[in-house]
């Protein structure tokens, strides 16, 4: 037998033929909010914060998500991102989280419901995105929906004439996408919860705390004091974390949750725990930023943008504007933000959006494109002038495509 000669390396073959290389490990790529839409759901909703991101980092790899290094044994998973959550909502007796807000949801109707009924305003039988029902997920579970009150208007009494032996929980939905106005009423949850079955929450928004720019939009912690059992809620709206599923409330009942089976289908990751903690623990996150930005400091930074492009693009007719911002992410449909954005041709939406660098998002309104700064970190003031400044000279027609906003 003769010795082997040198092995050559198999050949590689080119990712071509089935789909583009893209130069980074994702084909995703970062893009610029200026929509003006702080919560910008088709763009990934909350933006995390740096300390998040640098937490991603930090688990990437082999960590203690689920060990006791003390002890070298088994420990609670996520233990310190679930006593992050539990100090910041105080009111809780005990929390969980699951991968998403509909998830928060399923969990608890699959534990709690499952053969039996839930009571639930016709007016809260809310369509949320992409065409998905509340109460068609409900269902899916094995609940039965029994119905009360008209579109517009629901009274204690009927809830109460609703209740029976087969009831599990009374639901509460926050209609955070759409407002009704005009002859209409509603039961708060204090009302509720004199029923004398569980009373869950949804509130979608993931809002812990009372917001003084969002007057309307129910928190938690209120939620919680006025008598909910249960609140679930989104991670990465309001909050301005990562995408999961918030569930807060009474202990044994979120123990019930933590504990069924249906739970480990549902179960986040380490990375979502991670930024999680530094979210709840860390320095304001962006959405919490824009939020507490001032009209004044967005108009200020929209003249530096207008005044830079003015002076290395003379062709572009860039000017500073007062805008209308909204939360976006089916949360505090009845509130305008009051904001400052950069007005250009609307010819450029198509170029910045596509621009090879740093896709830029607009809205074009009145036959103008708006960069809104509310959802811009300031750093990315810069990165908002050279892809403009690109779009500007780029050759080829500049057309918007039909539908841009």
């Amino acid at each position: 037998m003769t010795a082997a000669g040198p092995v050559s390396s198999p050949r590689r073959t080119s990712s071509r033929r089935c789909c583009p290389i893209s130069p980074f490990a994702t084909a995703l790529r970062r893009v610029v909010n200026a929509t003006g839409v702080v919560v910008h759901t088709n763009l990934g909703r909350a933006p995390l914060s740096a300390a998040a991101v640098e937490a991603l980092g930090v688990v990437a790899g082999t960590t203690d998500v689920e060990l006791d290094l003390a002890t070298g044994r088994r420990a609670r998973r996520g233990r310190s991102a679930m006593a992050a959550l539990a100090a910041a909502v105080p009111d809780a007796g005990a929390v969980h989280v699951v991968n998403n807000g509909a998830a928060a949801l399923a969990l608890v109707t699959c534990a709690l419901a499952a053969g039996r009924e839930i009571v639930i305003a016709r007016g809260e039988l809310v369509e949320i995105g992409d065409g998905f029902r509340i109460p068609e997920l409900l269902e899916s579970l094995g609940a039965r929906l029994r119905e009360v009150g008209t579109t517009n208007r629901v009274r204690l009494a009927d809830y109460a004439a609703a209740v029976g032996e087969r009831t599990a929980f009374v639901l509460k939905v926050h209609p955070s996408n759409f407002v009704v106005s005009g002859f209409t009423s509603s039961v708060g949850v204090a009302e509720l919860a004199t029923l004398g079955v569980p009373v869950v929450v949804d509130i979608g928004s993931g809002l812990l705390a009372a917001h003084p720019r969002l007057p309307a939009e129910p928190s938690a912690a209120s939620a919680l004091r006025a008598g909910a059992h249960l609140v679930t809620a989104s991670g990465d709206k309001l909050l301005g974390g990562p995408q999961c599923g918030l569930m807060l409330g009474r202990a044994d009942l979120v123990e019930a949750l933590r504990r069924h089976p249906f739970a480990r289908a549902l179960r986040v990751d380490k990375l979502t725990l991670a930024a999680l903690e530094a979210t709840l623990t860390g320095p304001p996150p962006p959405v919490v930023t824009a939020l507490a930005t001032t009209p004044d400091a967005l108009l200020a930074r929209a003249e530096g943008v207008a005044a830079q492009l003015a002076d290395t693009v003379g062709t572009v007719d860039a000017v500073a504007v007062p805008s209308r911002a909204a939360v976006g992410g089916g949360g505090a449909p009845e509130v305008t933000l009051p904001s400052a954005a950069v007005s250009l041709p609307a010819p450029l939406a198509g170029p910045l959006r596509q621009d090879p660098v740093h896709p830029v998002m607009g809205r074009v309104e009145r036959g103008r494109l708006l960069l809104d700064l509310i959802a811009v970190p300031a750093e990315d003031d810069a990165l908002l002038v050279d892809a403009v400044r690109r779009a500007a000279t780029r050759p080829g027609p500049r057309r918007d495509l039909p539908g841009e906003a």
